[in-house]
């Protein structure tokens, strides 16, 4: 009945805490290029952060597998809020430096990623409780997503023109702790592992989180990369994809729009790549079926590198606005689909283990790309590190397209599991 449906509740709260991380992460890579004025420095925070972070994602991953999954998003966030609020609190008592930022993103993280991979988890038993279909909703959840960050950039350059980079952070905070609020609405039942074996569910109950961690990683792996192709490739695209475009948000633009003196600037940008992807992910949801997976798949990625090409030539502020909605619009179609195939070929008993495998390895690879472009940018400059990143993105679109196991795409996992039955049966082994 309508009544009892918790979708728009779970969405609010995904909302809400998009939200905050859209302003906090406008915000933060400014603030710390202010705070130290070395772009360097941002590199050597994200790659100090990033084995811990790995770390936190994985024992979240195992977590999520052993424990409620509602209550960890709500514990997440409740974290979030905490640490981001302690910045513009250390910034008033003791003046912030490069190892506050160190101290305070160790903290966020084991608010974030947990989180994060809490939500990604949640998803597919939300659509299931309510009768939803799983790719429909999660059209309409990247629609939300996608309308949130948009509003999100554009709110951060609005406030850091207002009342500067630090205080921007306070509303962050709040949206953070509103969005725990909101999935303390949700019944806990939704959040609930699935059942497994008696015998399974004693042993882990016998054993430590180190070691539910240690075989959260080796199943994670497993899943993602070694039991189908589909999902490999997925993974390994979306890999580079954060990589590339997290070394573009978090360093190059931010380092490019300091130094012409229009920091809030990068929020509009953000913003309007975002416009594009809202466009893209409601007409990617209305008119998926005209088009085969694999036409999506190719012409997202086509246009995303043609998108790229403009963001990399780092041209006057129009033109890279275009560029980013450029990007956004063909980027739509892309994220959808990567989701689509990660929950349709994960199984539901290791979906916390993979998901928080997946989350925790982008943890790891992007502070090392964003370090290896602040080396970058040091050395020959902003202009330089860009287009080295555009020569990256353009080697990943063609590998992604020439990607053998991304050719028959319109198969979903169940579909080729009764295929490959079927087979076996009508033509059994000898």
């Amino acid at each position: 009945m309508h009544e009892h449906r918790i979708a728009p509740r779970f969405l609010a709260s995904s909302a809400l805490s998009l939200l905050g991380n859209s302003v906090a992460g406008v915000a933060l890579p400014l603030i710390l290029l202010a705070t130290t004025g070395d772009a360097l420095a941002a590199g050597t925070l994200a790659l100090i952060c990033a084995v811990p972070q790995m770390l936190i994602g994985i024992a979240g991953g195992a977590a999520l597998d052993r424990f409620n999954r509602r209550d960890i998003s709500i514990l997440s966030d409740l974290v979030s809020a905490a640490s981001v609020a302690l910045i513009p609190v250390v910034d008033a008592l003791w003046g912030l430096n490069f190892w506050w930022f160190v101290v305070l993103g160790l903290m966020g993280a084991v608010g974030d990623v947990p989180g994060m991979t809490a939500r990604d988890a949640l998803l597919p038993a939300v659509a299931k409780r309510d009768g939803t279909d799983l790719q429909r909703f999660m059209g309409l959840s990247q629609s939300i997503d996608s309308l949130v960050a948009v509003v999100g950039p554009a709110l951060a350059a609005l406030f850091i023109g207002m009342v500067g980079g630090v205080p921007s952070l306070w509303f962050t905070a709040a949206l953070s702790a509103l969005a725990a609020l909101v999935t303390c609405t949700l019944p806990r039942g939704v959040g609930a592992v699935g059942q497994r074996a008696d015998t399974t569910a004693a042993t882990e109950q016998k054993r430590g989180l180190v070691a539910a961690a240690a075989d959260a990683l080796r199943t994670g792996v497993r899943v993602l990369l070694r039991t189908d192709g589909v999902l490999t490739t997925s993974t390994l695209l979306t890999f580079g994809i954060v990589m590339v475009m997290g070394s573009f948000q978090g360093l190059v633009l931010p380092v490019h729009f300091t130094q012409n003196g229009h920091p809030e600037l990068l929020g509009y940008v953000l913003s309007a790549m975002s416009l594009g992807l809202l466009v893209s992910s409601l007409a990617y949801a209305a008119l998926a079926p005209r088009l085969s997976r694999r036409s999506w798949y190719a012409l997202s990625l086509v246009g995303m590198a043609a998108g790229v090409a403009v963001l990399g030539a780092l041209p006057s502020f129009p033109v890279m606005l275009a560029g980013a909605i450029l990007l956004g619009v063909s980027a739509g179609p892309a994220s959808a689909l990567l989701g689509f195939f990660m929950f349709d070929r994960i199984p539901e008993a290791s979906r916390g283990s993979a998901l928080g495998t997946q989350n925790s390895l982008m943890l790891a690879a992007a502070p090392v790309a964003v370090f290896a472009t602040s080396a970058a940018v040091t050395a020959f400059g902003e202009a330089a590190a860009a287009l080295g990143l555009v020569g990256c993105w353009l080697a990943i679109t063609a590998l992604a397209l020439a990607s053998r196991s991304m050719r028959a795409l319109d198969e979903s996992a169940s579909t080729k599991e009764a295929a490959e039955h079927d087979n076996r049966k009508a033509d059994p082994a000898p």
